[in-house]
């Protein structure tokens, strides 16, 4: 008997999911889709797929971004602001919602929105790019392991951790982030160089963090406000102020429905990239 009701909990559980979510993803009425980014930005591609898929939804006529990232790789955010662009190239407006945070490489994707929202207290800025470098050598040392690197070129074992850089090496890797800071200033500007002067972003865009409050002054975002307030701008840019909004769903088998986490993210080891636009903590 209890097998029985063990059994039929597990189905009940599965029809709930797999009904739900066939009910967010009925195209009916006009809708304002949202799209969640979450955590550390390392694989662009569940984020892309969601913005093509509401690209090609007649029944979206806008997107609200939601945005709760402390950044990531400079890959991933560039290919993420880039699916931003091309979704507003198909004329749907783009709002974001910052969260908790939404600092560095999290910050480069909003940059794009035709419009955004913080809260007073997000965190966000931190604009700029790092490398980090961690050297073992003293410690192997000490155990008596030694590493040696058979090479095609001076710079290929570039932050191995079995030795110290050189002086070259470190200018070669700030010559590299200087690059990678460049773009995501101009990445900045080229959507909001009407609201913050380049001199006056040069000034903050040192790492720092600021809060929402300050990102508007600064006119790095457009209004203090949370999801219900830029689901409401999105209803007004699109026009259509009586659509419903519906969180667009994770890509997950069923099996990760169930049981839940971000597996995903699991992943950074082996997709490691030197080269962030992410927040230290």
């Amino acid at each position: 008997m209890k097998k029985c009701v063990l059994i039929t909990a597990i189905l009940l559980i599965i029809a709930l999911v797999v009904a739900s979510s066939l009910i967010a993803n009925i195209p009916v009425g006009d809708r304002v889709a949202i799209v969640r980014v979450s955590g550390v930005i390392v694989n662009p591609l569940p984020f892309v797929n969601k913005l093509e898929r509401v690209a090609s939804d007649k029944s979206v006529k806008a997107v609200v971004i939601r945005v709760d990232s402390p950044g990531g790789s400079v890959g991933a955010s560039q290919e993420m602001y880039r699916a931003i662009e091309r979704l507003k190239e198909k004329g749907k407006p783009v709002v974001v919602s910052m969260g908790n945070v939404a600092a560095s490489g999290g910050y480069y994707i909003s940059a794009p929105a035709d419009y955004i929202y913080a809260n007073p207290g997000t965190i966000t800025g931190s604009i700029g790019v790092i490398i980090q470098h961690v050297a073992y050598k003293e410690l192997m040392a000490k155990i008596g392991i030694k590493a040696k690197s058979i090479k095609t070129g001076k710079f290929k074992d570039t932050l191995t951790p079995f030795r110290e850089l050189t002086p070259e090496e470190e200018r070669y890797l700030q010559d590299t982030i200087n690059e990678a800071y460049e773009q995501f200033l101009k990445a900045i500007l080229k959507y909001r160089g009407k609201k913050i002067s380049e001199e006056e972003l040069r000034k903050v865009a040192d790492g720092r963090v600021i809060t929402g409050q300050r990102a508007k002054e600064l006119g790095l975002v457009d209004e203090l406000g949370g999801l219900k307030d830029a689901v409401e701008k999105a209803k007004e840019l699109s026009g259509y102020p009586k659509a419903r909004e519906f969180f667009v769903p994770e890509e997950k088998s069923l099996l990760k429905r169930i049981l839940g986490g971000e597996i995903e993210e699991l992943k950074i080891l082996n997709s490691y990239s030197p080269l962030f636009y992410l927040m230290s903590f």
